[in-house]
Formats: C-alpha cells, sequence, structure tokens
C-alpha cells in the first residue's frame, strides 16, 4: 500500500484553548505571553491578533503597541498539556505510529490505517472532526507520500486546512517549484542567503540547477540533501519513539539585576521545575547546564556532568548553585538566568553500596530516599495547584505555580 504521512499542527494552539475555556474571548486577539508591562515576548497569539501584526516571539511591550485592546494572558503550561494528551489519544486510535513534535504538532503514518480507515484524506478529515467535536480547537493537516511535503502541506491552508500533495509527479514538481528555497526542510537564513546570491530563490531554481554548479556552493551533503527535497524526496520515517534529549527553564528580569541571592533563589526554582519535569517522564539527567544573558545580551552557557544520573532537586540545585558561582561576572548586571538538564537516559545507575549497614537495616539509599522526597512533593504541588480555567486570568500572587518564562530574544530590546 502506497506510504502515507500526515502533518497535523494545531491553529494558534495556547490561544485556541484559552478562547474555547474564556467563550467571550472568542472572536477578540487572545495574546499569551508575557504581559506588556513586564519584560517578555509573546508566545503565540490568536489570528484574530495577528491580523494587527502581532506574532511568536515579539516583544509584549511592541504587541501592546500594535493591539492595544489585546486580551493578554500568561501560559498555563499543564492546560495546554492537558489539551495535548487528549489530541494525541485521539491520533493513537488511528495509528500507533505517531511522532510528537511538540505539545501541538505530530507526524502520524496512516499507511496501514487506511484498511480501516480509508483513504488518508478521509483520516484526516475525521481526526479533524473528531478534535473539533471533542476539544472544540481546529487543526490544519498536510497529506503527503513523505514527511517533508506532509509538514509543507499543512501550512498551506492554515488555519482549520486540509492540503493533499499533489500526486502527479509534473503537478508535483510545479507546486514544490514555486516555493522560496527557505520553506525546503534544513535551509536556513544563512543557506537560504548563500543560495540566494548565486540566484538560486526558488525550489524551481534547484530543480533547474548544474549539480556540479551547486555542490562548488555548499558541502557535497548539502548538494546531495538540497537536490532531494528540491524534488520531493524524503526517506525519513515516523519515529513513534521520539525521546526528550533535554529540559530547560529560563527566567527574565523586569530590570537588569547585579543580586546575588535573587539569582540564587531565581536559579533553584529553576532547578526544581527541571526536576518536576525530569520525574514526570521518568528520566534522570546526566549532565546540568546554566544560562547567563548580561546586559547588552551577551550570553554565557556553562555545563558539567553529574557523580551519576540524577532526577532530585537536591541535587540539579547544587549543580546549578555551582556553576553560578564559578561562572558569574559579579560585577555586570544579569538580564536572565536560565538552568537545563541534558544527556537524559531512563536507566537510573545502579545505586552505590557505600552504606551497607543502613542497606542490611531495610533503610533506602540516600539517593533514593531525596528522589521519594521529591516525588511526594510533586503530589502535594499537584494537589495545591489550580486547573480551573479562571487560573488564566489569575495575577502572578494568585497562582500556586508561576507560569512558564517567555524570554526575549537577542534581537529584540525588551
Amino acid at each position: 500500500m502506497e506510504r502515507a504521512i500526515l502533518h497535523v499542527d494545531m491553529d494558534a494552539f495556547y490561544a485556541s484553548v484559552e478562547q474555547h475555556d474564556h467563550p467571550e474571548w472568542r472572536g477578540k486577539p487572545v495574546i499569551v505571553g508575557a504581559p506588556p508591562d513586564a519584560r517578555g515576548v509573546v508566545s503565540t497569539c490568536s489570528y484574530e491578533a495577528r491580523r494587527f501584526g502581532v506574532r511568536s516571539a515579539m516583544p509584549s511591550r511592541q504587541a501592546y503597541e500594535l493591539c492595544p485592546q489585546g486580551i493578554f494572558v500568561r501560559p498555563r503550561m499543564k492546560r495546554y498539556q492537558e489539551a495535548s494528551a487528549a489530541i494525541f489519544r485521539i491520533f493513537g486510535d488511528v495509528t500507533p505510529w505517531v511522532e510528537g513534535l511538540s505539545v501541538d504538532e505530530a507526524f502520524l503514518d496512516v499507511s496501514g490505517a487506511q484498511r480501516l480507515f480509508g483513504p488518508p484524506e478521509t483520516i484526516a478529515q475525521h481526526l479533524k472532526q473528531r478534535i473539533l467535536d471533542t476539544l472544540g480547537l481546529t487543526c490544519s493537516v498536510g497529506v503527503a507520500p513523505n514527511k517533508f511535503l506532509a509538514k509543507l502541506a499543512s501550512e498551506e491552508r492554515k488555519p482549520n486546512g486540509l492540503f493533499v500533495v499533489p500526486k502527479a509527479p509534473q503537478a508535483l514538481l510545479a507546486w514544490l517549484g514555486g516555493k522560496s528555497v527557505r520553506a525546503l526542510w534544513g535551509v536556513g537564513p544563512r543557506l537560504a542567503e548563500t543560495l540566494g546570491r548565486a540566484g538560486f530563490q526558488t525550489v524551481r531554481d534547484l530543480q533547474c540547477a548544474d549539480p556540479t554548479r551547486l555542490r562548488a556552493l555548499v558541502t557535497p551533503a548539502q548538494s546531495e540533501h538540497l537536490m532531494a527535497i528540491a524534488f520531493g524526496r524524503d526517506t525519513r520515517p515516523v519515529e513513534p519513539e521520539h525521546e526528550d534529549k533535554s529540559f530547560s527553564r529560563e527566567h527574565t528580569y523586569p530590570e537588569d539585576t547585579l543580586d546575588r541571592e535573587a539569582l540564587r533563589r531565581d536559579l533553584r526554582a529553576l532547578a526544581e521545575d527541571v526536576g518536576r519535569r525530569l520525574r514526570r517522564h521518568g528520566l534522570w539527567a546526566k549532565t546540568g547546564r546554566i544560562k547567563i544573558r548580561y546586559a547588552g545580551f551577551r550570553t554565557v552557557t556553562r555545563q558539567a556532568p553529574f557523580p551519576v544520573p540524577v532526577c532530585d532537586d537536591f541535587a540539579l540545585r547544587d549543580l546549578a548553585w555551582a556553576l553560578l558561582e564559578r561562572h558569574l561576572e559579579t560585577e555586570t548586571p544579569v538580564r536572565l538566568i536560565g538552568f537545563g538538564a541534558e544527556n537524559l537516559t531512563d536507566t537510573p545507575s545502579p545505586l552505590d553500596p557505600d552504606d551497607l549497614f543502613a542497606h542490611a537495616e531495610g533503610n533506602a539509599h540516600p539517593r533514593e530516599r531525596l528522589e521519594r522526597l521529591c516525588h511526594t512533593l510533586d503530589k502535594l504541588r499537584q494537589r495545591m495547584t489550580p486547573t480551573t480555567p479562571t487560573e488564566a486570568s489569575a495575577t502572578p500572587s494568585q497562582k500556586t505555580e508561576t507560569p512558564e518564562d517567555i524570554p526575549c530574544p537577542p534581537e529584540f530590546d525588551c
């Protein structure tokens, strides 16, 4: 049976969830991210806000200038994750071959599902309708024989769109040929600039290119890759067991700070948040990483290994503090602080049998005790965290869990 891949992309996911939970916000410009009076950026926004020029990663202050009537909402990551889990359960009812790219985006290989549910376009329509009926949310779906074409197709008719890539070879090449080279998987700004200077502006330019001339511009591997995807060829499989490679969290200060105690306090909170996410996913970290962005946007990242893979807040916090003490420039104001855990594994290292007498008495290993304590604290926090729709409009002091910080990118002066 012919290979059939879907790329499902939820429409303005965070903002759509907020509009669903707050019917009075439907049809209005909803902007999810930092408030306009704080340093930070827009995470996402509704299509009503995009008509005013608001977009993701824009400083919230700039978004307010463009759309002062916008409804600014702090992110509710727990609510979005709940909605995402429900969406992925719907995917799983159709095919086990689901590769999640983020909370609101996934590839589905429905090649085998055609026997039960019909052709790929019918499956795509079924998924769209079921997500709408179950969650009140819309999505855009691309249907194609491979991942690259499916992702490109999902962007064709947003929002709430469905596009099937042409099957006829000439029609496919014509559709692809009209795209900018920036639409190609793996072509970033620098490569696009290199190609553009040589006259390769569109995919059609690459389709007509002399391979020898192209190889003179880029590496042999890049040349081979560009020639393949310019003709719509992509052999990557849908990989259901996609592993998280890292967890990280950042905090941007309203004003640049030299307060070392504030840095330690906030770094501790970031490390504990990373720890909760590690334990929630049943993972241990082998490496910790700190990020410091100073006034002027100069950014320093430093990392160090843990003696053994860890997931408890104590080990994460201690390494974070050690890296801060070792690498902080005390005379330079700090704009942003961040902490991350990398080199993740789902298998902890064997326990160090140093305390033989404690084990003989049936007591847990010290590392086990710390992990159990952290799991207990996670359960207590979960019970105390509100999940009602009104949480979105609560002020920070009313919330029991700090929302995701949306850091300001270096190209903006937030």
